[in-house]
């Protein structure tokens, strides 16, 4: 790579790069075909090896030449570059994939040498990464819809090197639900620490991307927050996310606890309007896990009018606003790089890593069970702030 001056010339290094890598992906698919080595003879039926056949495919940056190897009794069907195909999946891609698992840099290049034999510089890998910037500051401003039906507001803490130091930064997430019941990320945002003043950028910046409307906003028990969200749009009911409350309580227990107290909680968000989760909240605190664990109650008795609103809703309604999976879905694959990773050298690398995780979760990201239901209660409950969809 020393030798790399111009953008021409890295091209070319990516270009021999690939060549290299897929060819030696061909031969190992021949030699699975015929069942012995290069340099052992024939197989046992008796076909071998017959040279190369040349052949140009387009990758996502141009044409790249190819050397296909062939076997005597013309059997060989390749799977990486097949016959008929003129276009070959993207190594970026393959990088892209591994990048966002949480692998360093310098864990992608051992194990890309590992499965194809080619060795692959770290500022390659770096070079590939790094496009990725260009396209997550697409991605965080693009424009959204003008109205979500909810949106989920939460955060997440990440290790990042800061002049020298490890430091914990806040990952700030908004999902939100179209009023489709398609969910979306809507963006991700690094701060310092988190607090309701970035919060309220936050929402400003949904706002300057189109934003005119969230019914619902869905949020920790953070101090200020209501109001932060009020000074951008102050029609949004907020309501504390029992998806936080709930994550809180397990903390409190171990893992054999874990699945009764799960059980428990669910009787109280679950009940059928506030006086019955009153009187389940109640049982839970007089039961022995409620008596072993006193803590559990005074967090849900401390942010009781948060949650309390949401229980006079239909249960249709609720289903939606105490669906977990689509946040928790998230949080998961965050958790999994991150945890990889143990900390990063800096914001950059964060972000890259942040956008293809979420990029990769986004597509498992569904509609909600009912949302037809769901959708004809909001609309009683919100007028003509529902817009039509179809």
């Amino acid at each position: 790579m020393a030798q790399v001056k111009t953008p021409e010339q890295l091209e070319g290094v990516f270009q021999r790069l690939k060549q290299r890598m897929v060819e030696r992906v061909l031969q190992a698919e021949l030699t699975a075909h015929l069942g012995y080595p290069p340099g052992e003879g024939r197989g046992p039926d008796g076909n071998a090896r017959n040279g190369t056949t040349p052949k140009t495919v387009l990758t996502d940056e141009g044409a790249l030449p190819l050397a296909i190897p062939r076997d005597r009794a013309g059997s060989f069907a390749p799977q990486l570059a097949p016959k008929g195909v003129r276009r070959l999946p993207g190594f970026d891609q393959k990088v892209l994939s591994l990048y966002a698992r949480g692998l360093t840099v310098r864990e992608l290049q051992a194990h890309l040498e590992e499965c194809y034999q080619v060795e692959v510089s770290p500022a390659v890998i770096t070079a590939v990464t790094d496009a990725v910037l260009a396209e997550a500051g697409a991605w965080q401003q693009r424009p959204l819809e003008p109205v979500y039906i909810a949106v989920v507001l939460d955060g997440l803490r990440v290790k990042i090197r800061t002049e020298g130091l490890v430091q914990q930064q806040v990952i700030y997430l908004a999902l939100g639900v179209r009023p489709s019941g398609e969910k979306e990320v809507l963006g991700f945002w690094l701060a310092a620490q988190e607090g309701a003043a970035f919060w309220q950028r936050v929402l400003s910046d949904l706002q300057g991307r189109g934003v005119q409307d969230i019914l619902i906003a869905l949020v920790d028990g953070l101090r200020g927050f209501p109001e932060a969200i009020h000074a951008v749009f102050p029609r949004t009911v907020v309501h504390q996310c029992v998806v936080h409350l709930v994550r809180q309580s397990l903390a409190q227990v171990n893992w054999r606890e874990r699945k009764a107290v799960a059980s428990a909680l669910r009787g109280i968000y679950q009940a059928p309007g506030e006086a019955a989760a009153a009187q389940a909240l109640s049982e839970w605190a007089a039961s022995p896990l409620g008596q072993a664990h006193p803590e559990i109650t005074a967090l849900w008795q401390r942010h009781w009018e948060g949650i309390a609103p949401a229980l006079a809703y239909p249960v249709e309604v609720r289903r939606l606003l105490y669906s977990t999976n689509a946040i928790e879905s998230l949080h998961r694959t965050l958790r999994k790089s991150l945890k990889v990773r143990g900390h990063f050298p800096s914001a950059e690398a964060a972000s890259k890593l942040l956008y293809l995780a979420l990029r990769n979760a986004e597509v498992r990201l569904g509609t909600p069970h009912h949302w037809v239901e769901a959708l004809r209660h909001i609309r009683l409950l919100f007028g003509d702030r529902v817009p039509a969809w179809q």
